[in-house]
């Protein structure tokens, strides 16, 4: 399958030419005729999957067709919502290289910076918007945004939007916008507050599923170290001393623990930067970009802030925390071994975090292998592994059923027809 063969009109092929694509992923490949017929979509897919490319692409082209004989001041038609400031801006950078040979005109809006800039664009006219909840009310209230023509409402990232406590906003959202509309739904994990969330919001969609959240990409060589919590810095210099990994993305659990990581990494003369919500929007997206550009070497990260970060050919991702919950692990190492290219994706794991690595290896069906041969290996942290086992031995070998099977994981995007319920 290639582009050519879904039916995309010319200035999309010859921006996605421009940008040296000529094959779509599975989410793409199923999505776009999905989209194209104007029916409703529910997109399952884990990060670097090619989601946003999935929705832009289809969208660029309604408002191209449209748009030939219109000649009407420009309204807004396409409403993308998401939940942090990062991926509404590389949303926004999406739609600007796929349309660059159209005359459709976009903005991006978020909280945490002056709002003038983004008041003018407003004003002078869009065809698309792309924003935060927060601010999106705001500027709304204000009488700044109008939504009585919009045709798509996009919500990206439904799941990590619940997580932030953004449910109140997207009810107060969906009030604003027409009840006739194609609506297109996308999230990386599928629990039932989601389920029920998009059966409020869809008409008879279609149901998209590509690699559940539950499985690791194959590209990418995972490990882990066993290293006493104190030990852990030394460890990370330790690996970052390998001259060739040219990129890594570091994960800590706070704000707090991400400064002193970045802080420790510097002095150590690592060339290192650290995001997070804390941060000033222009240092944040200073930050990405030099990480992009690869002037900064290494980037550490919370959660929420690395949330949606694309950054091409990423060699590695270290988990100098392990996270408590165990999906945000595949979040996480998601971000590498992307579009078919080999990834590395390394966890220090000290004795309080082996609850959550076995939560780990539960959800993704496999055991990490362990690296021992370091400075720094953790007698602690073995011996309550071996423990664990020898415990685990001692069970009774026969348990009653619990009437659950294994879930089917398949590599192959899945289509289902979904009426709303």
């Amino acid at each position: 399958m290639t582009f050519e063969q879904l039916n995309l009109v010319e200035p999309i092929l010859n921006a996605l030419k421009h940008e040296g694509y000529t094959t779509p992923t599975p989410i793409q490949e199923v999505s776009i005729p999905i989209i194209l017929k104007g029916t409703d979509l529910l997109g399952c897919a884990q990060t670097g999957t090619g989601k946003t490319a999935a929705f832009a692409i289809p969208i660029l082209q309604h408002l191209y067709i449209d748009k030939g004989s219109d000649r009407a001041p420009r309204k807004i038609k396409v409403l993308i919502v998401t939940p942090t400031r990062e991926l509404a801006i590389q949303i926004g950078e999406s739609f600007a290289a796929y349309g660059r040979f159209m005359d459709v005109r976009h903005t991006v809006i978020f909280g945490g910076v002056n709002q003038q800039s983004q008041v003018n664009a407003l004003k002078n006219g869009v065809d698309i918007l792309v924003a935060t909840p927060g601010r999106l009310l705001d500027l709304q209230t204000q009488g700044y945004i109008k939504l009585k023509d919009l045709t798509t409402f996009v919500l990206d990232e439904a799941d990590r939007m619940l997580d932030m406590g953004f449910i109140h906003d997207i009810n107060k959202i969906l009030k604003l916008i027409p009840a006739k509309r194609q609506t297109l739904f996308f999230s990386a994990t599928m629990p039932n507050p989601i389920r029920v969330l998009a059966n409020t919001m869809l008409t008879k969609p279609e149901e998209v599923s590509v690699t559940p959240v539950s499985t690791t990409a194959e590209t990418i060589q995972q490990e882990v170290y066993f290293v006493d919590a104190a030990n852990k810095r030394e460890l990370l210099v330790h690996v970052l001393q390998d001259k060739k990994i040219d990129t890594a993305l570091v994960f800590t659990r706070t704000k707090h623990g991400a400064d002193k990581v970045q802080r420790m990494l510097s002095k150590a003369k690592i060339q290192t930067e650290a995001i997070h919500g804390n941060k000033s929007q222009n240092a944040r997206q200073n930050a990405l970009r030099n990480f992009k550009d690869r002037t900064t070497r290494v980037l550490v990260a919370t959660d929420i802030a690395a949330r949606g970060i694309d950054i091409d050919a990423l060699n590695l991702v270290i988990n100098f925390e392990i996270p408590n919950i165990p999906e945000t692990y595949v979040h996480r190492i998601g971000r590498t071994g992307r579009a078919g290219l080999d990834g590395k994706a390394v966890s220090f794991c000290d004795v309080e975090e082996i609850p959550y690595l076995r939560d780990i290896h539960k959800l993704i069906g496999m055991q990490i292998p362990v690296v021992s041969d370091h400075p720094f290996p953790s007698s602690n942290v073995l011996t309550e592994v071996v423990d664990n086992k020898n415990r685990a031995k001692k069970k009774p070998t026969i348990q009653p059923s619990k009437g659950k099977r294994r879930p089917f994981v398949s590599n192959k995007p899945t289509l289902v027809k979904q009426p709303r319920a």
